[in-house]
């Protein structure tokens, strides 16, 4: 009860503590695109170490992300480029992660150095006629399961299914089930977490 009652404290703390960074924000949004000018504060805040550094930014981004909890954990260094992003409940994200537009789940872990990209098809490049920067691309929002675990330096293009543990450097550019290891590039799944399970007991 204490511990609870102590946490409330600090999180209100953090809101007070950040109130004139986002009467800034809000005075700047309209003159601005938003997401950049997301994206930049995002980066601001990305520098503010430990765990103090972790309630700043959670106390900002429950103000101005489609959805931020408050139980989550957001790691030093680590950037957030689009308003729409929702982070769920019991969330982990390590430090100098990249996370574009998605949607986490509740009780996900996210390694260190993690990149969640807005899709796989944020360029085009079929037109050999124009540089690749000008053709072009379409942001998609993937969704990341709940409690499920993305390995260290992962890169996710695709949606990832609820329980399901992504290896450390994989790739994932097509959708992965539910309740399974996938690891490789590009990420394949290697076996069920059941079956994982069974060879371990």
């Amino acid at each position: 009860m204490l511990k609870a009652v102590l946490k409330k404290t600090v999180q209100l703390a953090a809101l007070l503590l950040i109130l004139p960074l986002l009467a800034i924000y809000l005075l700047l949004r309209p003159l601005s695109r938003q997401d950049e000018l997301f994206a930049t504060f995002a980066q601001i805040l990305s520098l503010l170490p430990g765990t103090l550094g972790s309630y700043l930014r959670i106390a900002f981004y429950r103000q101005t992300m489609r959805n931020c909890e408050a139980d989550c954990f957001i790691g030093f260094s680590t950037l957030f480029s689009q308003q729409g992003i929702e982070i769920a409940s019991g969330v982990y994200i390590g430090p100098q992660c990249n996370i574009g537009l998605s949607a986490i789940g509740k009780d996900t872990l996210l390694g260190s150095g993690v990149h969640l990209l807005s899709g796989k098809n944020q360029h085009r490049f079929d037109d050999p006629s124009l540089p690749i920067r000008e053709q072009g691309g379409q942001f998609e929002k993937i969704t990341i399961g709940a409690n499920c675990w993305i390995g260290n330096g992962a890169i996710i293009m695709a949606c990832v299914g609820d329980g399901s543990v992504i290896g450390a450097g994989s790739v994932v550019i097509h959708d992965i089930p539910a309740g399974v290891i996938a690891a490789g590039n590009p990420a394949k799944v290697i076996k069920t977490l059941h079956q994982a399970a069974a060879t371990q007991g």
